[in-house]
């Protein structure tokens, strides 16, 4: 073959490859439109049905000299292309986006700012068992600068048989708790039917980490305009803990945070599996602030400085605690809830490493 054909042919596949190209990127965009037009009809995008017919039709125009497996696996890549492409614009428009939003979202507790660039500590009972244990802990916080109690009213527990909380008289009593001491308080719901009751006297609702996916919960905390802790869950992926969040933003309330609180795998040295490396993901891919529960994540109070220090310096906007007057008759989680004196400790290290 003469040098000059040589290059005659290299320029067809030249203009081929554009054309190509050309039609490559029409398809694209016609992909996008379809993705974006089921979405708004709730489709799933990945249709197997109709990608099989797609190719049985292209096999049986298929006149060489490709082989017909050979024109499957082309065709297969770009339709995996063009999902691909519908997914990331979908991750582009998600509301609790960085991309939709590139400042942080500040959650504002009366005098706390919470993603505002100082840390914060947030301590209390895992259960609220009474009025007199919840004062004892709130005196304490106070006295420490703690301006943020935790406690739980509504318990979740793995046993029908375990203590499941005091509910709403539990709720009174961290209002009553939190007036005395002017302390904002968090407590998980569970019931979608008490989500507007929660906002008389709580200042921040929690969803935890067995509701994460409880789409009703999320979508009747999204209807309300009190601030949401959501906690992710168990065995939640990234991209699952995300879309949580957005259920809640998508409805109208914008005043959510997140919180890690370690992940089941099959390590026993800790409760759970405090996963640090979720902190600056979820601060690069969300605007929405970050937090981390060290009690929940470890189970373990010989560990919960060195992770609180470990979540601080990986960005996180604050470190949740569990503290109660007497752990040894805790009625729940009596294990990893620290004693007053420990809770001073405690706060005193993670203070003194200068990243709070």
């Amino acid at each position: 073959m003469s040098q000059g054909r040589l290059e005659e042919l290299r320029n067809q596949l030249d203009e081929v490859n554009l054309e190509l190209l050309g039609l490559l990127s029409k398809r694209a965009r016609i992909a996008q439109e379809l993705g974006a037009e089921k979405e708004k009809q709730g489709v799933p995008k990945f249709d197997p049905v109709r990608e099989k017919e797609m190719l049985e039709k292209l096999v049986a125009s298929n006149e060489g000299p490709f082989e017909h497996e050979t024109v499957r696996h082309l065709f297969k890549q770009i339709f995996q292309a063009t999902l691909t492409l519908q997914q990331v614009d979908h991750k582009k428009h998600l509301l609790v986006s960085r991309k939709k939003k590139q400042e942080d979202t500040l959650i504002s507790l009366g005098d706390v700012t919470i993603g505002g660039g100082s840390p914060i500590m947030i301590a209390g009972p895992c259960s609220v068992e009474s009025y007199e244990q919840v004062r004892t802990v709130a005196a304490a916080l106070k006295e420490a600068g703690i301006t943020v109690m935790r406690g739980g009213a509504f318990k979740p527990r793995t046993s029908p048989y375990d203590f499941q909380g005091l509910g709403i008289e539990g709720l009174k009593i961290l209002k009553e708790v939190a007036a005395e001491f002017g302390l904002k308080t968090i407590s998980e719901i569970v019931d979608p039917a008490h989500i507007e009751l929660a906002c008389d006297y709580i200042d921040v609702i929690q969803i935890g980490a067995r509701n994460m996916q409880n789409f009703e919960l999320l979508k009747a905390a999204g209807d309300v305009k009190t601030p949401i802790l959501l906690k992710r869950g168990l065995a939640a992926t990234l991209d699952e803990f995300v879309h949580a969040a957005e259920y809640i933003v998508s409805r109208g309330n914008t005043q959510v945070m997140l919180i890690e609180r370690g992940i089941r795998t099959y390590e026993k040295a800790t409760r759970n599996t405090l996963d640090i490396s979720a902190v600056p993901i979820l601060k690069q891919e969300t605007h929405l602030p970050v937090l981390v529960d060290v009690t929940h994540s470890t189970g373990r109070k010989d560990i919960l400085a060195p992770c609180a220090k470990a979540a601080l310096a990986a960005g996180a906007d604050g470190v949740m605690v569990e503290v109660h007057p007497d752990p040894a008759t805790a009625l729940s989680d009596a294990a990893q809830q620290l004693n007053i004196p420990q809770f001073h400790d405690f706060y005193a290290e993670v203070k003194k490493s200068g990243l709070m």
